[in-house]
Protein backbone atom coordinates (compact mmCIF):
# COMPACT_ATOMS: atom_id res chain seq x y z
CA UNK A 1 0.00 0.00 0.00
CA UNK A 2 1.17 3.53 -0.72
CA UNK A 3 0.29 4.78 2.71
CA UNK A 4 -0.33 3.23 6.07
CA UNK A 5 -2.91 5.60 7.50
CA UNK A 6 -5.07 8.43 6.28
CA UNK A 7 -8.14 10.10 7.83
CA UNK A 8 -11.51 8.48 7.22
CA UNK A 9 -14.61 9.97 5.66
CA UNK A 10 -18.32 9.21 5.58
CA UNK A 11 -19.47 7.14 2.60
CA UNK A 12 -22.32 9.31 1.44
CA UNK A 13 -23.61 7.05 -1.32
CA UNK A 14 -23.56 3.26 -0.94
CA UNK A 15 -23.88 2.82 -4.71
CA UNK A 16 -20.23 3.74 -5.00
CA UNK A 17 -18.87 1.23 -2.47
CA UNK A 18 -18.00 -1.35 -5.11
CA UNK A 19 -16.32 1.26 -7.28
CA UNK A 20 -14.23 2.49 -4.38
CA UNK A 21 -13.12 -1.01 -3.47
CA UNK A 22 -11.99 -1.52 -7.06
CA UNK A 23 -10.15 1.80 -6.96
CA UNK A 24 -8.45 0.88 -3.70
CA UNK A 25 -7.30 -2.45 -5.11
CA UNK A 26 -6.03 -0.84 -8.30
CA UNK A 27 -4.32 2.19 -6.81
CA UNK A 28 -2.78 0.97 -3.59
CA UNK A 29 -1.38 -2.33 -4.77
CA UNK A 30 2.42 -2.46 -4.32
CA UNK A 31 4.26 -1.67 -7.55
CA UNK A 32 6.95 -3.85 -9.07
CA UNK A 33 10.27 -2.39 -10.20
CA UNK A 34 10.91 -2.38 -13.90
CA UNK A 35 14.33 -3.71 -14.81
CA UNK A 36 16.89 -0.96 -14.55
CA UNK A 37 14.40 1.58 -13.18
CA UNK A 38 14.29 2.10 -9.41
CA UNK A 39 10.86 2.74 -8.04
CA UNK A 40 8.78 4.94 -8.67
CA UNK A 41 -8.02 24.50 -2.24
CA UNK A 42 -10.58 22.85 0.40
CA UNK A 43 -8.52 20.45 -1.70
CA UNK A 44 -8.08 21.28 -5.37
CA UNK A 45 -11.43 22.36 -6.77
CA UNK A 46 -13.55 19.33 -7.37
CA UNK A 47 -16.96 18.19 -8.49
CA UNK A 48 -19.32 15.92 -6.61
CA UNK A 49 -17.51 13.01 -8.25
CA UNK A 50 -14.22 14.39 -6.90
CA UNK A 51 -15.56 14.47 -3.36
CA UNK A 52 -16.92 10.94 -3.61
CA UNK A 53 -13.63 9.56 -4.92
CA UNK A 54 -11.63 11.38 -2.24
CA UNK A 55 -13.88 10.01 0.50
CA UNK A 56 -13.45 6.49 -0.85
CA UNK A 57 -9.68 6.76 -0.94
CA UNK A 58 -9.48 8.02 2.64
CA UNK A 59 -11.91 5.44 3.98
CA UNK A 60 -10.14 2.60 2.19
CA UNK A 61 -6.77 3.66 3.55
CA UNK A 62 -7.94 4.15 7.11
CA UNK A 63 -9.90 0.95 7.65
CA UNK A 64 -8.29 -1.51 10.02
CA UNK A 65 -4.67 -0.36 9.64
CA UNK A 66 -2.34 -0.17 12.64
CA UNK A 67 0.18 2.65 13.10
CA UNK A 68 3.57 1.43 14.32
CA UNK A 69 4.67 4.98 15.16
CA UNK A 70 2.50 5.30 18.26
CA UNK A 71 -0.76 6.86 19.54
CA UNK A 72 -2.43 10.06 18.47
CA UNK A 73 -3.14 9.01 14.89
CA UNK A 74 -6.31 10.08 13.10
CA UNK A 75 -8.24 6.92 12.32
CA UNK A 76 -10.36 6.22 9.28
CA UNK A 77 -13.98 5.97 10.40
CA UNK A 78 -17.46 7.10 9.46
CA UNK A 79 -17.65 10.15 11.70
CA UNK A 80 -16.56 12.59 9.02
CA UNK A 81 -14.64 15.83 9.06
CA UNK A 82 -16.12 17.25 12.27
CA UNK A 83 -14.91 14.31 14.34
CA UNK A 84 -11.53 14.37 12.63
CA UNK A 85 -11.00 18.05 13.35
CA UNK A 86 -11.80 17.57 17.04
CA UNK A 87 -8.89 15.16 17.55
CA UNK A 88 -5.21 15.99 18.06
CA UNK A 89 -3.82 17.68 14.98
CA UNK A 90 -1.51 14.90 13.93
CA UNK A 91 -1.54 12.77 10.81
CA UNK A 92 0.50 10.20 8.97
CA UNK A 93 0.98 9.37 5.32
CA UNK A 94 3.38 7.26 3.35
CA UNK A 95 4.44 3.65 3.69
CA UNK A 96 5.22 0.77 1.39
CA UNK A 97 3.93 0.11 -2.10
CA UNK A 98 6.92 1.49 -3.99
CA UNK A 99 9.80 -0.16 -5.73
CA UNK A 100 13.33 1.08 -5.53
CA UNK A 101 15.79 1.82 -2.75
CA UNK A 102 14.13 2.28 0.62
CA UNK A 103 10.56 2.87 -0.57
CA UNK A 104 8.55 5.97 0.22
CA UNK A 105 9.18 8.57 2.83
CA UNK A 106 6.30 9.24 5.23
CA UNK A 107 4.94 12.59 6.37
CA UNK A 108 3.59 13.48 9.81
CA UNK A 109 2.00 16.85 10.55
CA UNK A 110 1.21 18.44 13.89
CA UNK A 111 2.00 21.16 16.40
CA UNK A 112 5.40 20.99 18.07
CA UNK A 113 5.13 20.53 21.85
CA UNK A 114 8.76 19.65 22.56
CA UNK A 115 12.00 19.64 20.59
CA UNK A 116 15.65 18.92 21.35
CA UNK A 117 18.70 18.06 19.23
CA UNK A 118 17.73 14.39 19.45
CA UNK A 119 13.90 14.26 19.68
CA UNK A 120 10.87 16.14 18.38
CA UNK A 121 7.35 15.71 19.77
CA UNK A 122 4.05 16.83 18.23
CA UNK A 123 0.50 16.76 19.55
CA UNK A 124 -1.71 18.58 22.02
CA UNK A 125 -3.68 17.90 25.20
CA UNK A 126 -5.21 14.84 23.54
CA UNK A 127 -1.88 13.06 23.11
CA UNK A 128 1.58 13.31 21.67
CA UNK A 129 3.93 11.50 19.33
CA UNK A 130 7.70 11.55 19.62
CA UNK A 131 10.27 10.93 16.90
CA UNK A 132 14.03 10.54 17.10
CA UNK A 133 16.04 12.90 14.89
CA UNK A 134 18.96 11.64 12.85
CA UNK A 135 22.36 13.18 13.50
CA UNK A 136 22.18 15.13 10.24
CA UNK A 137 18.48 16.08 10.46
CA UNK A 138 17.68 19.55 9.09
CA UNK A 139 14.80 21.98 9.48
CA UNK A 140 13.25 24.92 7.62
CA UNK A 141 11.31 27.86 8.97
CA UNK A 142 11.73 30.61 6.41
CA UNK A 143 15.28 29.34 5.88
CA UNK A 144 17.50 26.45 6.99
CA UNK A 145 18.11 25.99 10.70
CA UNK A 146 18.81 23.29 13.27
CA UNK A 147 15.74 21.34 14.43
CA UNK A 148 16.48 22.34 18.03
CA UNK A 149 15.94 25.99 17.01
CA UNK A 150 12.27 25.33 16.25
CA UNK A 151 9.68 26.57 18.75
CA UNK A 152 6.83 24.98 20.63
CA UNK A 153 3.62 25.88 18.84
CA UNK A 154 5.12 25.72 15.34
CA UNK A 155 3.02 23.74 12.88
CA UNK A 156 5.39 21.10 11.54
CA UNK A 157 5.59 18.73 8.60
CA UNK A 158 7.99 15.97 9.62
CA UNK A 159 9.55 13.57 7.13
CA UNK A 160 10.12 10.03 8.42
CA UNK A 161 12.66 7.66 6.96
CA UNK A 162 11.34 4.80 4.83
CA UNK A 163 10.66 1.67 6.89
CA UNK A 164 11.68 3.55 10.07
CA UNK A 165 8.47 5.17 11.38
CA UNK A 166 10.07 6.50 14.55
CA UNK A 167 12.99 8.34 12.93
CA UNK A 168 12.84 11.76 11.22
CA UNK A 169 15.43 13.50 9.04
CA UNK A 170 13.60 16.64 7.88
CA UNK A 171 11.21 19.16 9.44
CA UNK A 172 9.36 22.08 7.85
CA UNK A 173 7.76 24.55 10.27
CA UNK A 174 4.82 26.84 9.43
CA UNK A 175 5.40 26.44 5.71
CA UNK A 176 2.66 27.68 3.40
CA UNK A 177 2.08 28.43 -0.26
CA UNK A 178 -0.18 30.70 -2.28
CA UNK A 179 -0.69 30.11 -6.01
CA UNK A 180 -3.13 32.18 -8.01
CA UNK A 181 -4.03 35.47 -9.63
CA UNK A 182 -3.26 38.80 -7.99
CA UNK A 183 -6.51 40.68 -7.43
CA UNK A 184 -5.35 43.69 -5.38
CA UNK A 185 -1.97 45.21 -4.59
CA UNK A 186 -1.54 47.63 -1.70
CA UNK A 187 2.16 48.45 -1.17
CA UNK A 188 3.66 45.11 -0.07
CA UNK A 189 0.28 43.45 0.53
CA UNK A 190 -1.31 41.29 -2.14
CA UNK A 191 -4.79 39.77 -2.31
CA UNK A 192 -4.65 36.57 -4.37
CA UNK A 193 -7.44 34.43 -5.81
CA UNK A 194 -6.60 30.71 -5.88
CA UNK A 195 -9.78 29.81 -7.75
CA UNK A 196 -13.53 30.19 -7.59
CA UNK A 197 -14.01 27.66 -4.79
CA UNK A 198 -11.38 28.95 -2.34
CA UNK A 199 -11.30 32.06 -0.21
CA UNK A 200 -9.02 34.95 -1.10
CA UNK A 201 -5.50 34.75 0.32
CA UNK A 202 -3.41 37.62 1.70
CA UNK A 203 0.32 37.69 0.98
CA UNK A 204 2.66 40.19 2.63
CA UNK A 205 6.17 40.46 1.20
CA UNK A 206 8.61 41.73 3.86
CA UNK A 207 11.23 44.30 2.91
CA UNK A 208 14.11 41.85 3.38
CA UNK A 209 12.83 39.55 0.61
CA UNK A 210 11.22 42.10 -1.70
CA UNK A 211 14.17 42.29 -4.12
CA UNK A 212 14.51 38.51 -4.38
CA UNK A 213 10.78 38.10 -5.00
CA UNK A 214 10.58 40.84 -7.62
CA UNK A 215 13.52 39.44 -9.57
CA UNK A 216 11.28 36.50 -10.47
CA UNK A 217 7.93 38.29 -10.11
CA UNK A 218 8.43 41.71 -11.71
CA UNK A 219 4.69 42.25 -12.32
CA UNK A 220 3.07 42.26 -8.89
CA UNK A 221 -0.01 43.84 -10.40
CA UNK A 222 -3.65 42.73 -10.59
CA UNK A 223 -4.26 40.13 -13.26
CA UNK A 224 -0.83 38.49 -13.13
CA UNK A 225 -0.05 35.07 -11.70
CA UNK A 226 1.97 34.52 -8.55
CA UNK A 227 3.28 31.39 -6.84
CA UNK A 228 5.07 32.06 -3.57
CA UNK A 229 6.23 29.98 -0.59
CA UNK A 230 6.68 31.36 2.88
CA UNK A 231 5.68 31.33 6.53
CA UNK A 232 2.00 30.85 7.34
CA UNK A 233 0.87 33.49 9.83
CA UNK A 234 -2.52 33.82 11.54
CA UNK A 235 -4.20 35.80 8.74
CA UNK A 236 -1.66 35.93 5.92
CA UNK A 237 1.31 34.29 4.23
CA UNK A 238 4.65 35.98 4.74
CA UNK A 239 5.98 35.59 1.21
CA UNK A 240 9.66 34.62 1.13
CA UNK A 241 10.49 32.40 -1.84
CA UNK A 242 9.19 32.77 -5.40
CA UNK A 243 8.36 29.21 -6.39
CA UNK A 244 8.72 29.85 -10.13
CA UNK A 245 9.46 32.58 -12.65
CA UNK A 246 6.34 34.62 -13.30
CA UNK A 247 4.58 34.00 -16.63
CA UNK A 248 4.72 37.15 -18.77
CA UNK A 249 0.98 37.13 -19.49
CA UNK A 250 -2.12 37.95 -17.50
CA UNK A 251 -4.11 34.98 -16.24
CA UNK A 252 -7.08 36.04 -18.41
CA UNK A 253 -4.97 36.05 -21.58
CA UNK A 254 -3.79 32.47 -21.81
CA UNK A 255 -2.66 31.25 -25.23
CA UNK A 256 -2.77 27.49 -25.57
CA UNK A 257 0.57 25.81 -26.20
CA UNK A 258 0.87 24.46 -29.75
CA UNK A 259 0.42 20.70 -29.99
CA UNK A 260 1.84 18.69 -32.86
CA UNK A 261 -1.36 16.71 -33.18
CA UNK A 262 -2.02 13.00 -33.05
CA UNK A 263 -2.71 10.82 -30.04
CA UNK A 264 -1.63 12.16 -26.66
CA UNK A 265 0.78 9.79 -24.90
CA UNK A 266 -0.16 7.76 -21.83
CA UNK A 267 3.18 8.86 -20.35
CA UNK A 268 3.25 12.54 -19.36
CA UNK A 269 6.40 14.42 -18.42
CA UNK A 270 6.52 17.82 -16.75
CA UNK A 271 6.57 19.56 -13.40
CA UNK A 272 4.87 18.32 -10.23
CA UNK A 273 4.06 20.91 -7.54
CA UNK A 274 2.32 20.85 -4.14
CA UNK A 275 -0.52 22.92 -2.73
CA UNK A 276 -1.10 24.27 0.76
CA UNK A 277 -2.91 21.71 2.91
CA UNK A 278 -4.53 24.18 5.33
CA UNK A 279 -8.06 23.43 4.07
CA UNK A 280 -7.83 19.69 3.37
CA UNK A 281 -7.75 16.58 5.57
CA UNK A 282 -4.40 15.96 7.17
CA UNK A 283 -2.18 13.40 5.50
CA UNK A 284 -4.43 12.71 2.50
CA UNK A 285 -2.65 11.22 -0.52
CA UNK A 286 -3.66 12.20 -4.02
CA UNK A 287 -2.99 14.34 -7.06
CA UNK A 288 -4.99 17.19 -8.57
CA UNK A 289 -4.73 17.02 -12.35
CA UNK A 290 -4.98 19.95 -14.80
CA UNK A 291 -7.13 18.09 -17.37
CA UNK A 292 -9.92 16.34 -15.50
CA UNK A 293 -12.56 15.07 -17.93
CA UNK A 294 -15.12 17.87 -18.50
CA UNK A 295 -17.86 15.26 -18.07
CA UNK A 296 -16.90 15.13 -14.37
CA UNK A 297 -18.31 18.65 -13.98
CA UNK A 298 -15.37 20.35 -12.22
CA UNK A 299 -16.97 22.66 -9.65
CA UNK A 300 -14.18 25.21 -10.13
CA UNK A 301 -15.11 25.65 -13.79
CA UNK A 302 -18.86 25.77 -13.31
CA UNK A 303 -18.58 28.38 -10.54
CA UNK A 304 -16.34 30.47 -12.82
CA UNK A 305 -18.95 30.27 -15.58
CA UNK A 306 -17.02 27.96 -17.93
CA UNK A 307 -18.81 25.25 -19.85
CA UNK A 308 -17.29 21.79 -20.39
CA UNK A 309 -13.90 22.18 -22.06
CA UNK A 310 -14.05 26.00 -22.10
CA UNK A 311 -11.76 26.75 -19.15
CA UNK A 312 -8.44 28.41 -20.07
CA UNK A 313 -5.39 26.18 -20.12
CA UNK A 314 -1.86 26.56 -21.40
CA UNK A 315 -1.25 23.00 -22.64
CA UNK A 316 -3.07 19.97 -23.97
CA UNK A 317 -3.11 16.93 -21.73
CA UNK A 318 -5.11 13.71 -22.02
CA UNK A 319 -8.42 13.92 -20.16
CA UNK A 320 -8.57 11.75 -17.04
CA UNK A 321 -11.52 10.88 -14.85
CA UNK A 322 -11.54 11.46 -11.12
CA UNK A 323 -10.27 8.24 -9.50
CA UNK A 324 -7.86 7.40 -12.33
CA UNK A 325 -4.70 5.71 -11.10
CA UNK A 326 -1.59 7.76 -11.93
CA UNK A 327 1.90 6.46 -11.30
CA UNK A 328 3.92 9.57 -10.34
CA UNK A 329 7.70 9.29 -10.54
CA UNK A 330 9.99 11.93 -9.04
CA UNK A 331 12.83 12.12 -11.56
CA UNK A 332 15.02 13.88 -8.98
CA UNK A 333 14.91 10.97 -6.50
CA UNK A 334 13.82 7.99 -8.61
CA UNK A 335 10.93 7.31 -6.21
CA UNK A 336 7.47 6.61 -7.61
CA UNK A 337 4.02 5.77 -6.29
CA UNK A 338 0.57 5.22 -7.75
CA UNK A 339 -1.89 7.90 -6.62
CA UNK A 340 -5.54 8.60 -7.43
CA UNK A 341 -6.68 11.69 -9.28
CA UNK A 342 -8.78 13.46 -6.63
CA UNK A 343 -9.70 16.74 -8.34
CA UNK A 344 -8.91 19.40 -10.89
CA UNK A 345 -5.96 21.81 -10.72
CA UNK A 346 -7.22 25.15 -12.10
CA UNK A 347 -4.09 27.14 -11.23
CA UNK A 348 -1.55 24.57 -12.44
CA UNK A 349 -2.99 24.61 -15.95
CA UNK A 350 -2.37 28.36 -16.27
CA UNK A 351 1.41 28.20 -15.77
CA UNK A 352 3.93 27.61 -18.57
CA UNK A 353 6.92 27.40 -16.22
CA UNK A 354 9.54 24.67 -15.99
CA UNK A 355 10.82 23.07 -12.78
CA UNK A 356 14.56 23.46 -12.19
CA UNK A 357 14.84 21.65 -8.82
CA UNK A 358 17.31 19.07 -10.18
CA UNK A 359 17.09 19.42 -13.96
CA UNK A 360 14.82 21.36 -16.27
CA UNK A 361 11.46 19.64 -16.67
CA UNK A 362 10.47 19.02 -20.27
CA UNK A 363 7.23 20.96 -19.91
CA UNK A 364 5.17 22.87 -17.38
CA UNK A 365 2.85 21.72 -14.61
CA UNK A 366 1.18 18.36 -15.05
CA UNK A 367 0.39 17.46 -11.41
CA UNK A 368 -0.50 19.29 -8.20
CA UNK A 369 0.19 17.01 -5.23
CA UNK A 370 -0.94 17.09 -1.63
CA UNK A 371 1.83 17.87 0.88
CA UNK A 372 1.88 14.24 2.07
CA UNK A 373 2.25 12.92 -1.48
CA UNK A 374 4.96 15.43 -2.37
CA UNK A 375 7.02 14.58 0.73
CA UNK A 376 6.47 10.83 0.30
CA UNK A 377 8.05 11.04 -3.15
CA UNK A 378 11.14 12.77 -1.76
CA UNK A 379 10.21 16.34 -2.70
CA UNK A 380 11.66 19.29 -0.78
CA UNK A 381 8.78 21.62 0.06
CA UNK A 382 10.83 24.82 -0.14
CA UNK A 383 11.86 23.91 -3.72
CA UNK A 384 8.19 23.92 -4.69
CA UNK A 385 8.40 21.32 -7.47
CA UNK A 386 10.22 18.39 -9.00
CA UNK A 387 10.49 17.00 -12.51
CA UNK A 388 7.98 14.18 -12.85
CA UNK A 389 6.81 11.46 -15.15
CA UNK A 390 3.16 10.40 -14.94
CA UNK A 391 2.02 7.06 -16.28
CA UNK A 392 -1.71 6.45 -16.64
CA UNK A 393 -2.86 3.24 -15.01
CA UNK A 394 -0.74 0.84 -12.95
Amino acid sequence: MCCERCPGATLANTRHIARRRQLKAAVFQPQQAAAGHPGSSAPGPASRADAQAGAGVQAGLGAGLQDPAGPGELRGDARGTAARRSRPRSSLAGGAGVSGPGGLYRAVTGQIIDVSPQVIAIGDAGGERRFALTADATAWRGGPLEPSALSCGDEAVIRLLPSQPGIADRVWANIGRVTGTIMVRDEDRLIVAEGSTRKLQTVIIPARTKVRVQVRFPNLQPGYLIDIIGIRRRDHLEGLLPATPQPNYRSDRIHREDHAGGRLSDTITGSATWHDSADEPYGVLGVSYPAVDPAAGCLEDSMAGYGPGEAPTFRDLPYLAVGTALNVRNECTGISCTLPVTGCAPMARLFNDRCVACANSRRGRVADLTVASFVALGGELEDGCFSATLTIGR
